[in-house]
């Protein structure tokens, strides 16, 4: 039987020796021998991180974190990974866990105002350029990939995404069959998504992609279905994705104007004019509110009133008394009148008789 040990010392000394890529390679097999190793995610993190696979290495970095939520270097490599894809916010929060963990580290007490001055670049705030850390990645072959998709075994599992998106949000749907809950973990940055979905005998499979534009990770959620995985990211910004995945070309984004109240859409009529239907109801309930009606007709429409602004109780006290008492009695205290039968009671001078049929 292996040991982890021997990829994992190989993985080292391709690390040292700059053979990042073989790094990764053999960080992989340690992580197939012992997969709740978080040590082994974290090293991988920062191999992915020389080859600017940034999306992975924010993968990996959660599942270091997840595993040992007290690891200070996984919030550092989500950190820097972060500011590379320009997650700022995301990289800022994982930096101050980090930092917490480490206080000596000043490692994280640079990135946070390297952090903060981005930021504030981004805001507007300050008057010099925002010198983009993605632009490094662009030259790498690698780097260009801004999705990626891994699977050990595609024919087995036959696991496939799509997108479809409204005004509001964007929903990727991942097509996998009986997966449990407990085997699915999403998380959520600025502008990026990581999805692993644990399978059993294979490797995990990953969708791990900076995202066409920015999303608002607090409002993101996901549902684990029988048939697949929904995952629903709230957009940032109402501009239509052309696709999921960011795209390195300058393209003007299209907006979606949303239809405000103001602005009701309007129904075909071949009527010259058109007709404020809203304003046409609300002008005739005024008009039948405030109509004057004399006799049995205000005497109906005052009970009328009473029995439409009722809670429960009273209308059912106002049902039974009425039926009971052969239309004599109209009583709203549910209490009394629950308790017993109402009995008829005709006005002076008439008398009750009862019907035989």
């Amino acid at each position: 039987m292996a040991s982890v040990s021997d990829p994992l010392m190989k993985a080292k000394e391709a690390f040292i020796d700059d053979h990042f890529e073989l790094a990764v390679e053999l960080y992989s097999q340690a992580i197939d021998l012992n997969p709740i190793n978080a040590e082994l995610f974290a090293d991988r993190a920062q191999a992915n991180i020389k080859l600017a696979n940034f999306t992975e290495a924010v993968a990996d970095a959660n599942k270091a974190i997840q595993l040992d939520p007290s690891m200070a270097k996984a919030y550092l490599r989500k950190g820097t990974a972060c500011i590379k894809l320009e997650e700022y916010q995301t990289a800022k929060a994982a930096l101050q866990t980090g930092s917490s963990l480490a206080p000596g580290d000043s490692r994280f007490t640079n990135l946070i105002k390297e952090c903060d001055q981005l930021i504030a670049e981004e805001n507007g705030t300050t008057s010099n350029p925002v010198q983009t850390p993605i632009a490094a990645s662009v030259s790498s072959p690698k780097a260009n990939n801004s999705s990626t998709v891994l699977s050990a075994a595609p024919s087995k599992s036959k696991i496939r995404h799509e997108f479809y998106q409204k005004p509001e949000e964007v929903v990727v749907t991942i097509f996998a069959k009986g997966v449990p809950a407990k085997s699915v973990s999403v998380d959520f940055g600025e502008q990026i998504i990581s999805a692993t979905i644990d399978l059993p005998d294979q490797e995990p499979y990953m969708l791990q992609t900076r995202l066409f534009g920015k999303i608002i990770p607090s409002k993101c959620r996901y549902e684990v279905l029988s048939t697949k995985i929904e995952i629903r990211l709230a957009k940032a910004e109402l501009i239509h994705w052309t696709s999921l995945e960011f795209v390195k070309e300058n393209i003007v984004p299209q907006r979606i104007n949303l239809p405000s109240a103001a602005h009701k859409p309007a129904y075909p009529s071949s009527k010259p004019k058109a007709v404020d239907w809203d304003k046409l109801e609300a002008q005739v309930k005024k008009e039948e509110k405030d109509e004057k009606l004399d006799g049995d007709a205000a005497l109906n429409k005052f009970f009328q009133d009473i029995y439409r602004d009722a809670d429960e109780d009273t209308r059912r006290a106002m049902r039974k008394s009425f039926v009971e008492s052969n239309g004599t009695v109209l009583s709203t205290n549910w209490k009394e009148v629950g308790a017993k039968k109402v009995d008829g009671s005709p006005p002076d001078g008439m008398e009750l008789k009862k019907w035989e049929y």
